[in-house]
Formats: structure tokens, C-alpha cells, sequence
């Protein structure tokens, strides 16, 4: 597996989430499973089919986990600067078109939340910013069809 890279903000939410899977979700999960058994036929019994269900599902979040954090490779928008789009980076753009105004971070795939303003590298958007500079236009194929934005601020920090 390659490097995975995200911000130590995006790292520590990812160890986060394994010590929950490990520490409580996985013994919630066992036990379920040991009181469904107690209930007798397991062939016809929805409460045992649903626990190992959701036991797999925690097993393999866990492995995707390990996996992801042992690849990570953090990198600390504080440590950059300049006027030059890269990972980290809080972007503000406006549409062209629209004069409609974006506010994000481009941020590792694992840590990704749109909703929160936080662009996956591999978004079309992040990936079409990429090594461009303040003021400069950029096409975007979005879903939308094209777009053009006009780069208006590129800040490094470590602030969320």
C-alpha cells in the first residue's frame, strides 16, 4: 500500500475511531453475539445473524484502519506556505460563472467531509487546484459539467 497522506487532525480522528472499534464496539459486539446464542436455533435467529453481521462489518473497519494508519504520512499545513496550491491547503474560489464563493481545505481522502469543508485530494476539484496560484483560473470537469474558478486565498495553517 502506498503512503497515505492527511493532516495529524485527520490521523489522530482515524486512531480515535480503532480504540472505539477495539476497546468497545468489539466486546459490545461479542457479547450480542454470546446472549444471541443463549436464545437457542441459531438457523432462525435474527438477533445472532445481525451481531455477526456487525461483527464483520467492525473486523474489516479495523483492518481498513490498521492498514490506513500504518501508511499514514502526516503532513502539517502549518510547516508550508506560499502562494502555490498544495495538500493542506484552505482554499477560497468563486465560480466564474456564478460569482458563487467556496470555502475548503484539501485534506487526505480518509478525512474527507465535504459537509465540514474538508475536500478529498482526490476530489475533482482538489486535484484540478493542485499546483496552481493565487489568482489564477482553473477548469474543473464537475459533475455540473465545466466550471471555472478563479483562485482568491491559499492559507497554511494547522487550525481546523
Amino acid at each position: 500500500m502506498d503512503k497515505v497522506p492527511m493532516t495529524r487532525e485527520g490521523f489522530d480522528s482515524l486512531e480515535k475511531e480503532l480504540k472505539n472499534l477495539k476497546s468497545i464496539e468489539r466486546p459490545a459486539i461479542i457479547e450480542a453475539i454470546a446472549e444471541a446464542r443463549a436464545h437457542g436455533d441459531l438457523s432462525e435467529n435474527a438477533e445472532y445473524h445481525a451481531a455477526r453481521e456487525r461483527q464483520s462489518f467492525i473486523e474489516g473497519r479495523i483492518k481498513e484502519l490498521e492498514g490506513v494508519i500504518s501508511n499514514a504520512q502526516i503532513i502539517d499545513p502549518a510547516t508550508l506556505d506560499g502562494n502555490t496550491v498544495k495538500f493542506g491547503a484552505r482554499l477560497t474560489i468563486v465560480d466564474e460563472d456564478t460569482d458563487e464563493e467556496l470555502s475548503f481545505q484539501i485534506v487526505g481522502q480518509y478525512e474527507s467531509n465535504a459537509d465540514e469543508g474538508r475536500l478529498s485530494i482526490t476530489s475533482p476539484i482538489a486535484r484540478a487546484m493542485i499546483g496552481k496560484s493565487l489568482g489564477e483560473s482553473v477548469e474543473v470537469h464537475t459533475p455540473k459539467g465545466l466550471r471555472t474558478y478563479e483562485i482568491l486565498e491559499v492559507l497554511y495553517d494547522a487550525g481546523g
